[in-house]
């Protein structure tokens, strides 16, 4: 029998039913199938779409880093748009600026000139003009026309008794020019700071200078000399010791700010001696260094490396190179320093005005307002933890003219009707041997 024989055999009823069923099963199946494929014919297989995600995520990742490289851009891009503004606003300004000098500017003066006109020609006026500017070398003629026609003066006329004038020139009547050479006034002047750093320096500076004169000359001769000495000084202000010893005797600068200078050229000199445990003159670039720095332990590096060059070293030369350090603190015959010396005095003299200028600030008034004896005393400590009482009290009574002993102590009521003007405040410290005693305590020492 064939294989249908058993279906055949089955009972009709029931293969209806099964049909029946069959069908019903097909129509469920067929309606699942059509909403599965109405629901999922656009669904991409789950490998397909981690995959996909995955590329998205890398994608969003690179596209919120350009969005911030994107806006740090354009933000330098404004900046730079408005550097650029400055720039070309600048540029305008320089080129107005270049516009009226071309104008208003005479050709550049032909200094050669001078060559025969200045005693002693050539040979002398390079050495006058070595290293200077046009500014310095118009000083360094009209110096030398002035000592012509001040040698061609056989007298001086007296300038009285007037409080204005100066103790040691108080005279009426005429004087006589007593017409020393240049090197003879330095030489004179030597000779008067070496009686003074002798003394008690119990008188005032300028009775002092006439008291030597009268000693040297005696008392006839003295206010001739004072005259043609106070003439010279006021006539060759290039001049170091002349100019320094002018500004003393005319109040404009203390005399402790020489006698310090001097401590300290002889401080440095004795501690490059103690390095040059040979004895022999001569010292390496980096115990040159090494002595600067322990010396002055707040000058910052660029400042060491200013007095290092101006000793004869280079950026290109060697630290083992050998120094002779004596001919760093030699003086001519006319009373100039060699430019090491000469770099020494003009950082001293620059950290005096920063110094100021930084106390001026902190104090925040404008030169013509007036400011209390406090103010000034805690603007000072600010600028200057490390003051001691002693140099802060001097400092204080330079600023306000009074003596020590009146200066109340900090805290009294009276302390407050202690006012002067800032701009006097200043010039009085100007004046003085004022200088850093430590580092602020945010700026520790180089």
């Amino acid at each position: 029998m064939g294989p249908l024989a058993g279906i055949w055999g089955e009972d009709p009823v029931k293969l209806t039913v099964a049909l029946k069923m069959t069908r019903q099963d097909l129509t469920r199946t067929q309606m699942e199938l059509n909403t599965m494929k109405a629901n999922f014919g656009d669904v991409v297989p789950r490998r397909d779409f981690e995959m996909q995600e995955k590329t998205n995520k890398g994608l969003q990742e690179q596209l919120d880093s350009l969005r911030d490289d994107y806006k740090e851009v354009r933000k330098e891009h404004e900046i730079l748009l408005q550097l650029h503004m400055s720039t070309l606003k600048e540029r305008d300004q320089f080129y107005s600026e270049l516009q009226e000098i071309q104008r208003t500017s005479t050709p550049r003066p032909d200094w050669t000139k001078c060559e025969d006109v200045v005693a002693g020609g050539p040979g002398r006026w390079q050495i006058l003009a070595e290293g200077k500017n046009s500014d310095q070398l118009v000083d360094v003629l009209l110096e030398e026309i002035g000592e012509g026609l001040l040698r061609e003066k056989d007298f001086f006329s007296g300038l009285g008794y007037e409080e204005s004038v100066p103790p040691f020139l108080r005279f009426d009547g005429v004087v006589e020019n007593k017409k020393p050479t240049k090197k003879d006034v330095v030489k004179l002047l030597r000779d008067a700071w070496k009686e003074r750093l002798a003394e008690e320096q119990k008188e005032k500076f300028p009775d002092f200078f006439f008291n030597f004169l009268e000693r040297r000359f005696g008392p006839a001769e003295a206010m001739a000399w004072a005259y043609t000495i106070f003439e010279n000084m006021k006539l060759f202000r290039s001049n170091e010791i002349m100019s320094q010893f002018y500004a003393i005797l005319m109040g404009e600068r203390s005399e402790s700010v020489y006698i310090k200078q001097k401590e300290t050229t002889t401080e440095l000199l004795k501690e490059m001696t103690s390095v040059d445990s040979q004895n022999e003159g001569l010292l390496t670039m980096e115990q040159l260094r090494t002595v600067l720095k322990s010396t002055f332990p707040f000058k910052k590096e660029e400042k060491i490396q200013e007095l290092m060059e101006a000793g004869g070293w280079h950026p290109n030369s060697s630290n083992a190179d050998l120094l002779n350090y004596h001919s760093l603190f030699i003086e001519d015959e006319e009373g100039q320093s060699v430019p090491f010396v000469q770099k020494l005095w003009e950082q001293y003299l620059d950290e005096k005005d920063k110094y100021l200028q930084e106390l001026k600030q902190l104090l925040g008034l404008e030169l013509r307002d007036e400011v209390t004896l406090p103010k000034v005393r805690e603007a000072l400590m600010t600028i200057d933890p490390k003051l001691d009482k002693q140099t802060l009290n001097s400092y204080l009574s330079q600023a306000f003219q009074l003596p020590v002993t009146k200066l109340p102590e900090a805290g009294e009521p009276k302390e407050e009707g202690i006012v002067t003007l800032l701009q006097t405040a200043l010039q009085q410290l100007q004046v003085a041997d004022i200088r850093r005693v430590g580092p602020r305590e945010q700026e520790p020492a180089s």
